[in-house]
Order: C-alpha cells, then sequence, then structure tokens
C-alpha cells in the first residue's frame, strides 16, 4: 500500500477530485494546510508595527492505495497543480481497511 500525499493551491483541489472520483478513487482526504515561504505574502501596518506574514494557504490532500496506482495520482495531481505544489509518495505498513481503500482492481472490504 501507498499514500500519496501533495500539498496545492486550493483552486487546484476539485479538479483534482473529481478526475480521482471519476477513475474509481472514492476516499481523498483534504484539509486546509500553509506552507511557508521565505518572502513574506502580505506586509500590513497595524497601529505602527509592521507585521510579515509567511504562510500561503494551500490544501494537504492524502489518498490511500495500491502501488499499481501511484502513477494515475501522481499524474493526475501534477496535470492540475502545474505550479506551486508538493507530492510525495510514502509506503504504508499496515492500513485497517474501509471500503473506499483501491487496492488492485479491487476495493478492499470493510472489517467486520
Amino acid at each position: 500500500m501507498k499514500m500519496v500525499v501533495a500539498y496545492i493551491e486550493r483552486e487546484s483541489f476539485d479538479p483534482i477530485r473529481e478526475e480521482l472520483l471519476g477513475l474509481g478513487f472514492l476516499s481523498i482526504s483534504a484539509w486546509d494546510a500553509s506552507g511557508s515561504v521565505a518572502e513574506p505574502t502580505t506586509i500590513v501596518s497595524y497601529r505602527g508595527a509592521t507585521i510579515e506574514n509567511h504562510l500561503r494557504p494551500k490544501i494537504r490532500m492524502e489518498c490511500l492505495l495500491g502501488a499499481e496506482h501511484v502513477s494515475t495520482v501522481v499524474e493526475t495531481v501534477l496535470k492540475h497543480a502545474p505550479e506551486r505544489r508538493l507530492v510525495f509518495v510514502t509506503s504504508v505498513e499496515q492500513v485497517f481497511p474501509t471500503d473506499t481503500v483501491r487496492h488492485g482492481e479491487d476495493v478492499i472490504a470493510a472489517a467486520g
């Protein structure tokens, strides 16, 4: 099993999600994240003090799947998020499955 993790711009998430759902990847986790950058993204003054924000809003997306599907998910993310994205793949040693984890051509059955 593998897990693909991607940090993407917010506007890239919906096209990625729609394509992956169409390809049969039914379980995609996502939540708000922030990426730190060297140059400030905003600079404001408040009561005489300068405040710099070095965070850029992102979406962290995760998809758990069989190793044979990694390239499909990675290529989909790269196609819809061509800039300012980070995608990595990590091995998953053990999974306590749900009915939405895709492994091979099968969906792993829910325990219980």
